[in-house]
């Protein structure tokens, strides 16, 4: 007899920059997250599709969880919880390296009362390639003492080490049932909303300390054209005056350059040629208005004091 098809929702949760957007990429076998060094790059809750034998992974990369101040980080807080919330199995991703750090200890303490009573948490400790083993296997008993884990994972998202692992386990850990998507569907994600993150991540990681998370980029048109190609017209807004030079650059050679990695990256995803087109505009209050929030998939309302 065939072995019967199982499929579930997993909510990879953690500290910002604690490598859930790598770790979702790794799994499905292709860029659907946002990957950069800098923290809070992941805004919605995107879904990525992997499949583990029988299995089917619906994966929730869940915006980092760390403490809110504006409307925008409560709302991306409120998300990341909600989607570990709506998840089957969680899994808690901690950086070797860093440790049980006070954002750390702060998720361990608000675990139980933001997850349905019995739901496994599975702990993978991240980027092991960075310390000694005794340090591994001390962090590891310190962070099952603090919390009875279901299981726990030493990985490298970036590098692949464990992740094999984690992926038969979770297989194992959703409940039997049909799969919810297509074989060959990697995310549930509009292929514009995916085009708008991948440009926002060459922004991210070209303007540095520059210009950190206010901006956001929107995907305005897209056109597929009879040669096959598409054109895909995207606004990045700002909040300031300022903040278009910095994103535009001299004579425009920062958005230029922007465009042409997010153009190669965009057209290596979609397998077909891209004409992207990036206009910069200023929005002084785009952190404030509802329809950014929806466009990056979050509920303008989850960001009230």
């Amino acid at each position: 007899m065939s072995e019967p098809s199982r499929c579930g929702l997993v909510a990879l949760i953690g500290e910002p920059n604690a490598g859930k957007s790598t770790l979702m990429n790794r799994f499905v076998g292709a860029k659907v997250a946002a990957v950069t060094h800098k923290v809070q790059t992941t805004r919605a809750r995107i879904r990525g599709i992997a499949t583990a034998g029988a299995a089917q992974l619906v994966f929730i990369d869940t915006p980092g969880l760390f403490r809110p101040r504006r409307r925008l980080d409560r709302a991306m807080v409120k998300a990341a919880w909600a989607g570990a919330g709506d998840a089957d199995v969680v899994v808690l991703l901690i950086e070797a390296h860093r440790g049980r750090t006070e954002g750390v200890r702060a998720i361990l303490e608000a675990l139980d009362a933001q997850l349905p009573k019995g739901r496994p948490v599975a702990l993978a400790i991240n980027k092991i390639d960075r310390v000694r083993a005794e340090a591994l296997l001390a962090l590891s008993a310190e962070m099952n003492a603090a919390r009875n884990f279901a299981a726990t994972f030493m990985i490298s998202a970036e590098k692949g080490y464990g992740v094999e692992d984690l992926r038969d386990w979770l297989a194992g850990q959703v409940p039997e049932g049909p799969w919810l998507y297509p074989e060959d569907q990697i995310a549930d994600m509009a292929q514009r909303q995916i085009a708008a993150e991948m440009t926002r991540e060459k922004l991210t990681l070209r303007l540095h300390q520059e210009l950190p998370y206010q901006l956001t980029v929107e995907t305005e048109a897209w056109e597929e054209r009879k040669d096959g190609s598409v054109r895909i017209d995207q606004i990045v807004y700002v909040a300031r005056d300022g903040h278009k030079g910095i994103a535009l650059g001299p004579k425009g050679a920062t958005i230029k350059a922007v465009g042409q990695a997010a153009r190669e990256e965009i057209k290596a995803f979609l397998g077909r040629e891209v004409h992207l087109f990036l206009t910069v505009k200023v929005r002084p209050n785009w952190m404030d208005e509802a329809e950014r929030f929806a466009a990056m998939g979050l509920d303008f309302r989850d960001g009230e004091g």
